[in-house]
Protein backbone atom coordinates (compact mmCIF):
# COMPACT_ATOMS: atom_id res chain seq x y z
CA UNK A 1 0.00 0.00 0.00
CA UNK A 2 1.62 3.57 -0.88
CA UNK A 3 1.58 6.58 1.21
CA UNK A 4 -0.21 8.67 -1.14
CA UNK A 5 -3.93 8.67 -0.85
CA UNK A 6 -7.04 10.11 -2.57
CA UNK A 7 -10.37 10.07 -0.72
CA UNK A 8 -13.61 11.63 -1.81
CA UNK A 9 -17.01 11.63 -0.96
CA UNK A 10 -20.45 13.79 -1.62
CA UNK A 11 -22.91 14.75 0.60
CA UNK A 12 -26.95 15.60 -0.83
CA UNK A 13 -28.15 19.33 0.43
CA UNK A 14 -31.34 20.03 -0.13
CA UNK A 15 -30.61 24.08 0.50
CA UNK A 16 -28.56 24.22 -2.60
CA UNK A 17 -24.88 23.68 -3.42
CA UNK A 18 -24.76 27.25 -4.38
CA UNK A 19 -25.55 28.56 -1.00
CA UNK A 20 -22.87 26.03 0.88
CA UNK A 21 -20.25 27.40 -1.38
CA UNK A 22 -21.14 31.25 -0.50
CA UNK A 23 -20.90 29.91 3.61
CA UNK A 24 -17.17 28.55 2.69
CA UNK A 25 -16.13 31.65 0.51
CA UNK A 26 -17.48 34.79 1.69
CA UNK A 27 -19.23 33.63 5.20
CA UNK A 28 -16.65 31.07 6.71
CA UNK A 29 -17.20 33.49 9.88
CA UNK A 30 -20.50 32.46 10.41
CA UNK A 31 -19.44 28.17 10.96
CA UNK A 32 -18.41 28.45 14.35
CA UNK A 33 -21.82 29.87 15.20
CA UNK A 34 -23.44 26.99 13.12
CA UNK A 35 -21.74 24.35 14.19
CA UNK A 36 -20.37 24.87 17.75
CA UNK A 37 -19.78 22.16 18.50
CA UNK A 38 -17.27 21.25 15.88
CA UNK A 39 -15.99 24.11 14.84
CA UNK A 40 -14.36 26.48 17.95
CA UNK A 41 -13.06 29.68 15.66
CA UNK A 42 -11.90 30.49 11.90
CA UNK A 43 -9.53 33.45 11.32
CA UNK A 44 -8.01 34.95 8.00
CA UNK A 45 -4.07 35.46 8.85
CA UNK A 46 -3.40 37.22 5.82
CA UNK A 47 -5.89 38.92 2.93
CA UNK A 48 -9.45 39.89 4.00
CA UNK A 49 -11.43 37.32 2.23
CA UNK A 50 -11.27 33.38 1.30
CA UNK A 51 -9.51 34.06 -1.53
CA UNK A 52 -6.29 32.90 -3.30
CA UNK A 53 -3.68 33.45 -1.31
CA UNK A 54 -5.30 33.77 2.13
CA UNK A 55 -4.20 32.11 5.09
CA UNK A 56 -6.62 31.04 7.25
CA UNK A 57 -6.74 28.89 10.93
CA UNK A 58 -9.80 26.82 11.69
CA UNK A 59 -9.73 25.17 15.54
CA UNK A 60 -11.95 22.66 16.09
CA UNK A 61 -13.20 19.30 17.76
CA UNK A 62 -12.49 16.01 15.76
CA UNK A 63 -13.50 12.82 17.75
CA UNK A 64 -13.93 14.74 21.23
CA UNK A 65 -10.24 16.92 20.89
CA UNK A 66 -9.56 19.94 20.27
CA UNK A 67 -7.56 20.49 16.77
CA UNK A 68 -5.42 23.42 14.81
CA UNK A 69 -5.45 23.23 11.24
CA UNK A 70 -3.54 26.27 9.15
CA UNK A 71 -3.73 26.33 5.52
CA UNK A 72 -3.23 28.43 2.43
CA UNK A 73 -6.10 29.20 -0.15
CA UNK A 74 -4.70 27.44 -3.14
CA UNK A 75 -7.78 28.22 -5.83
CA UNK A 76 -11.11 29.42 -5.94
CA UNK A 77 -13.43 28.86 -8.63
CA UNK A 78 -16.73 30.72 -8.53
CA UNK A 79 -18.23 29.26 -11.69
CA UNK A 80 -17.53 25.39 -10.51
CA UNK A 81 -17.82 26.71 -6.59
CA UNK A 82 -14.40 24.77 -5.62
CA UNK A 83 -12.13 25.79 -3.61
CA UNK A 84 -8.85 24.44 -2.86
CA UNK A 85 -7.53 24.46 1.07
CA UNK A 86 -3.42 23.43 1.25
CA UNK A 87 -2.91 22.59 5.22
CA UNK A 88 0.63 24.42 5.94
CA UNK A 89 0.41 23.74 9.87
CA UNK A 90 -1.46 22.50 12.46
CA UNK A 91 -2.57 18.74 13.86
CA UNK A 92 -2.94 16.94 10.28
CA UNK A 93 0.98 17.61 9.39
CA UNK A 94 2.01 15.27 12.55
CA UNK A 95 0.42 12.70 10.59
CA UNK A 96 0.52 13.59 6.91
CA UNK A 97 3.60 15.42 4.87
CA UNK A 98 0.74 17.08 2.94
CA UNK A 99 -2.74 17.60 3.28
CA UNK A 100 -4.77 19.15 0.91
CA UNK A 101 -8.42 19.60 0.82
CA UNK A 102 -10.79 20.85 -2.01
CA UNK A 103 -14.78 21.26 -1.69
CA UNK A 104 -16.88 21.71 -4.51
CA UNK A 105 -20.48 22.54 -4.54
CA UNK A 106 -23.20 22.07 -7.28
CA UNK A 107 -26.67 21.78 -7.69
CA UNK A 108 -27.93 19.59 -4.58
CA UNK A 109 -24.66 18.20 -3.65
CA UNK A 110 -20.98 19.10 -1.85
CA UNK A 111 -18.12 17.09 -2.51
CA UNK A 112 -14.93 16.78 -0.68
CA UNK A 113 -12.03 15.64 -1.63
CA UNK A 114 -8.65 15.24 0.79
CA UNK A 115 -5.77 14.44 -1.52
CA UNK A 116 -2.47 13.51 1.24
CA UNK A 117 0.40 11.45 1.80
CA UNK A 118 1.01 10.06 4.91
CA UNK A 119 4.32 9.84 6.65
CA UNK A 120 4.45 6.28 7.13
CA UNK A 121 2.36 3.29 6.57
CA UNK A 122 1.07 3.01 9.69
CA UNK A 123 -0.84 6.09 10.09
CA UNK A 124 -4.65 5.61 9.30
CA UNK A 125 -6.55 6.94 6.43
CA UNK A 126 -8.40 10.05 7.41
CA UNK A 127 -11.95 8.65 7.45
CA UNK A 128 -12.61 10.53 11.03
CA UNK A 129 -12.08 13.88 9.14
CA UNK A 130 -13.92 13.34 6.53
CA UNK A 131 -16.63 12.26 8.72
CA UNK A 132 -16.38 15.48 10.34
CA UNK A 133 -16.48 17.69 7.55
CA UNK A 134 -19.79 15.77 6.06
CA UNK A 135 -21.26 16.37 9.50
CA UNK A 136 -19.82 20.15 9.53
CA UNK A 137 -21.97 20.49 6.25
CA UNK A 138 -25.15 18.80 6.86
CA UNK A 139 -25.40 21.29 10.04
CA UNK A 140 -24.76 24.14 7.16
CA UNK A 141 -27.59 22.76 5.22
CA UNK A 142 -29.82 22.75 8.20
CA UNK A 143 -28.80 25.83 9.50
CA UNK A 144 -29.78 27.45 6.08
CA UNK A 145 -33.17 25.68 5.08
CA UNK A 146 -34.37 27.25 8.99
Amino acid sequence: MGLKGKLISSVEVKCGGHLVHDIFHAKTHHICNISPSKVKSFEIHEGETVDVGSIVEWTYNDDGKDKMSKQVIEAVDHETKTITWKVIGGDLLELYDSFTIITSCDHHWTTWTFLYKKKTEDTPEPLVLLAYVLHVTKEIENHLLK
